[in-house]
């Protein structure tokens, strides 16, 4: 399947049955598929007349107590940031995909990274963090998105899911879950559904008493600091002996394998973390590593945006490089291989071992 149909039909399998979205390029795809997809399973499918009307929409449905989904790329997404913020203030689950594309401003429509600052760091105004998985491949988009809606519904809290415009264009083999029916799913009882036979609810997010909104950050830290506790995730790739370990994430970590691979068969000890949850960021695996490493070479396809990240995971306890290709440009596996050997040689990684067969294949 393509990623962006893989995505869509991976919601429905999840029991999203809401989709409010409006077309940007590389996600419209992901409309055209649930426009049809949704009317076949009873759910509701509505091309809102903005972006801003569409998270208001997925408001208003996870309220209620629906699982709800919405997609677009950074301009949308850059649009969306109010209502993500007051998806968070109001501790509603909600979905959010990003098949990011080049930046900033209109960019163009070619495949980026550049959305990691915006993912990452909330976006939206006020102290609230949302939990950003990363997926690699049309697979893990399938699974990715049924944790999502699962991680948003444990926590009440929006998920996104950090794509880009290359994994939503590609296509691979995918297995699909079986489809949940959403009327089995668990109630939720702080959803709005009509005060009839029971006590009314209240969903707010404006508390006017400092002490009250003080009392309420103070429960989103805590829920923040329970993700990061329990739902931080990582790959561990070639690590065992590395004396060089690259950090990339969704497609740059798949570029980046295709590096390691090269450079492990000219005998060079390269391994990679690859983060999975964006937010929260595995700090601590990547901190153990820098006990037996020297050099950690973070690869993204953005200016730099995840190296800030890295840097302070690291903590000075190795040498932190990086590269990038910003602007939706796609680095080959050859490009990448060639800055890790030169960082590699210019560190003096080289063991007696390694040196004596690079002199003989040099021979």
């Amino acid at each position: 399947m393509r990623g962006a149909h893989v995505l869509g039909e991976a919601a429905v399998c999840a029991g999203c049955r809401y989709y409010f979205g409006y077309p940007i390029t590389p996600q419209n795809q992901v409309l055209e598929y649930l426009s049809r997809r949704m009317p076949q399973v009873g759910g509701t499918f509505v091309q809102a007349e903005s972006e801003l009307a569409a998270v208001n929409m997925v408001i208003g449905a996870a309220m209620a107590g629906a699982r709800v989904m919405t997609s677009s790329s950074g301009p949308g997404i850059s649009l969306m940031q109010e209502g993500i913020s007051h998806l968070a203030g109001l501790e509603l689950p909600a979905v959010i995909a990003d098949l990011a594309r080049g930046g900033p401003g209109q960019g163009n429509l070619a495949p980026s990274q550049g959305d990691y600052f915006q993912a990452t760091r909330g976006g939206g105004h006020g102290d609230y963090r949302t939990m950003v998985l990363a997926p690699a491949n049309c697979q893990e988009l399938c699974d990715f998105t049924a944790r999502a809606f699962d991680l948003a519904d444990k926590y009440r809290n929006p998920v996104v899911i950090m794509s880009d415009g290359l994994l939503g264009s590609m296509m691979e083999p995918v297995e699909l879950p079986e489809a949940i029916d959403p009327a089995e799913l668990p109630a939720k009882d702080w959803c709005i559904t009509g005060a009839q036979g029971r006590p009314s609810r209240a969903i707010l997010s404006m508390l006017l008493t400092p002490k009250h909104l003080e009392d309420h950050n103070y429960k989103l830290v805590r829920k923040c600091d329970a993700i990061t506790r329990s739902e931080t995730d990582w790959e561990e790739y070639m690590l065992d002996d590395a004396r060089q370990v690259v950090v990339a994430y969704g497609i740059a970590a798949r570029i980046a394998k295709g590096a390691i691979q090269r450079v492990r068969a000219r005998g060079l000890k390269v391994g990679m973390l690859r983060p999975i949850t964006l937010w929260p960021f595995p700090e601590a695996p990547l901190r153990r590593l820098t006990r037996i490493v020297r050099q950690v070479l973070v690869f993204e396809m953005s200016a730099g945006q995840m190296v800030e990240d890295v840097k302070m995971a690291v903590a000075g306890q190795a040498q932190v490089l990086f590269h990038g290709r910003p602007g939706g440009v796609v680095p080959t596996p050859e490009e990448v291989a060639h800055k890790i050997s030169h960082h590699y040689y210019q560190a003096g990684l080289l063991d007696n071992g390694e040196a004596d067969r690079r002199r003989g294949g040099m021979a």
